[in-house]
């Protein structure tokens, strides 16, 4: 069977759509069949690529989705590519996109490298919600990210809850329930910690809590993390990876636990900016003061 990729694009940005043009080139020319999305096809304007639905069947039998934009372009692309098992890979062209694997400097290399099959997949944990309002099921979805329960207008009044059991009551204007991979996402900005990737767990996140106890958690990946919105406060919104948004009237209980399947993310070989380990990545992307180290150099 022929190889194939799927490439998905931020239309938006001219550097981008470039930059799709540059590797479904270069993939034509390698003799690997090339998919874009039909919502974007006329604007990369490559007649060699076939124009397939923007729905997940779009992904099925792909063997990698190149993914040109920022973060918020991937996690569209997982929208697409989790059913399929289907590895994603980055190039990012926005600010800071932890979620890339390389940046636009590398789009060659980084072709020619999935071309020879230089590459490792690894599986990114994600998250499976549910929320409910008087027995009625509101939303029944997942995240990569986080799952936020966030105010409306008015500070919510809302019960966390770990594993069936009470933890407090807080004040607030929300509380995020994260993965390992949206731990440097919105649940940072909120004063959540770092957690490498590669340790599973589940992080739970007030934001702006009234509260003494306000601090970040982070639990067993077994465990159950819920959210109720008490029955006299102002309703709600929960959003999934700042994507997918539902109402959440007063009374709603959200459930957050361990998703039943991963994304799975691309890992290129020698590609220099990836900053393979993620201390390095951390780094390069924050752009964190490590002048004065004198430790072993990386071979």
């Amino acid at each position: 069977m022929k190889r194939t990729v799927l490439v998905a694009v931020h239309t938006g940005r001219a550097a981008a759509v470039d930059s799709a043009r540059l590797v479904i080139d270069r993939l034509v020319k390698a003799g690997i069949a090339v998919r874009v999305l039909d919502t974007e096809a006329a604007e990369i304007g490559c007649p060699e690529a076939e124009a397939v639905p923007a729905d997940a069947s779009a992904a099925k039998d792909a063997e990698v989705m190149f993914v040109l934009g920022g973060d918020g372009s991937l996690l569209r692309a997982a929208e697409l590519a989790r059913a399929t098992g289907t590895p994603l890979l980055g190039v990012n062209l926005g600010h800071v996109g932890f979620l890339a694997e390389a940046e636009v400097a590398d789009l060659a290399a980084a072709v020619d490298n999935v071309v020879a099959g230089r590459y490792d997949v690894e599986e990114r944990m994600t998250v499976d919600v549910i929320a409910r309002h008087n027995g009625r099921v509101l939303a029944d979805t997942w995240a990569l990210n986080e799952v936020t329960v966030e105010k409306q207008g008015r500070m919510l009044e809302v019960v966390a809850e770990i594993d069936g059991r009470p933890l407090s009551r807080w004040g607030c204007d929300g509380v995020i329930c994260a993965t390992p991979t949206g731990s440097t996402a919105y649940a940072f900005s909120a004063g959540g910690p770092v957690v490498w990737p590669e340790v599973e767990a589940l992080l739970m996140v007030p934001i702006s809590a009234h509260a003494l106890f306000d601090r970040p958690m982070v639990v067993s990946p077994c465990s159950t993390l819920a959210v109720e919105i008490l029955p006299d406060t102002p309703r709600g919104v929960l959003w999934c990876d700042g994507r997918r948004r539902f109402e959440l009237p007063p009374g709603s209980r959200v459930e957050v636990r361990r998703g039943a399947e991963p994304v799975r993310l691309a890992r290129l070989h020698g590609v220099e900016s990836t900053g393979a380990p993620f201390t390095d990545r951390l780094v390069a992307k924050f752009e964190l003061p490590v002048q004065g180290w004198r430790g072993r150099a990386r071979p």
